[in-house]
């Protein structure tokens, strides 16, 4: 019988089959870094908006807080966008008859909202608390990066799931004082930078990161910093009887950090951070 095949054949098939795996391997890279790309995540792209509203313009150079137009961030998931109303306790006095601001203006008269593009837009499915967040002492710069100095807001990192994933798998690196939550300029803590903390009494219906107070000049220098310890009544013996419940100075105990992991390690011992192995319901983040 008739050979079919050449013997070159063997090494052909041999041949197909590594392009082939390779094809594959080259595929699954391509997709990949794909859905990591800008295309996909809209990373550093400036979104068109009805109004080319400037953070760095009224957050550096006019010193706006945060809280001013995102009211609700400390205490629901949601940051909120400002309704006209906030633009125009401004604008109603200044810039009134600018053409830029025209569609606030009209918004303001129809009583019509206007229609911002999100720029941080997590899938529907995905749940996340801003109101956690910030009041654990993650700072707005470490997700949406230096805003007061975007003059068009653009979203600076991923905000994909293993982005989040790293910050949960080791939170000390991006933990600081919830009173530098709200400080774009803020720098982790150095030998020529260092930070003091002290812990306090936990208060019932406050944030336990409330009890942690962190200062950056050294406490130990003009009059330290005193706190009130309230005198339990079991404990009231003798001639403090009488005392007993009442309130009464203590000095707070501070530690001095020049890394950022001690410091971050510090605070999620006192600002009561779940660990990884804590947070095994995927409902946590998905709903």
């Amino acid at each position: 019988m008739a050979q079919i095949f050449e013997r070159s054949s063997n090494a052909l098939a041999r041949a197909s089959l590594v392009l082939t795996g390779l094809l594959v391997i080259a595929l699954g890279v391509t997709l990949d870094e794909l859905q990591r790309s800008p295309w996909v995540t809209r990373q550093g792209q400036r979104a068109d908006q009805p109004v080319p509203f400037s953070h760095k313009h009224h957050v550096q150079g006019l010193g706006l807080q945060c809280q001013y137009c995102h009211v609700t961030v400390e205490k629901s998931s949601y940051a909120g966008i400002p309704p006209t109303k906030t633009c125009m306790n401004c604008h109603a006095q200044i810039w009134t008859n600018a053409q830029l601001l025209e569609p606030v203006r009209t918004s303001w008269a129809s009583g019509q909202s206007l229609v911002w593009t999100k720029v941080h837009d997590l899938p529907d499915y995905v749940y996340f608390s801003h109101e956690i967040h910030v009041n654990k002492g993650l700072g707005c710069s470490s997700c949406h990066g230096r805003v007061d100095q975007m003059p068009l807001m653009y979203a600076q990192n991923t905000l994909q799931m293993e982005w989040c994933l790293d910050c949960h798998r080791n939170p000390a690196k991006n933990l600081r004082p919830t009173t530098e939550t709200y400080n774009m300029a803020w720098e982790k803590p150095a030998e020529d930078r260092p930070v003091w903390c002290a812990v306090g009494d936990e208060k019932s219906g406050v944030p336990t990161a409330e009890s942690v107070n962190c200062v950056t000049k050294d406490p130990s220098g003009a009059g330290a910093e005193m706190a009130l310890l309230e005198l339990p009544a079991s404990s009231a013996k003798g001639p403090v009887a009488d005392v007993a419940g009442a309130k009464l100075p203590v000095t707070l105990s501070y530690k001095k950090f020049t890394r950022q992991e001690d410091l971050g390690q510090f605070l999620v011992q006192h600002y009561k951070i779940r660990t990884p192995k804590d947070l095994t319901s995927c409902e946590v983040c998905h709903r």
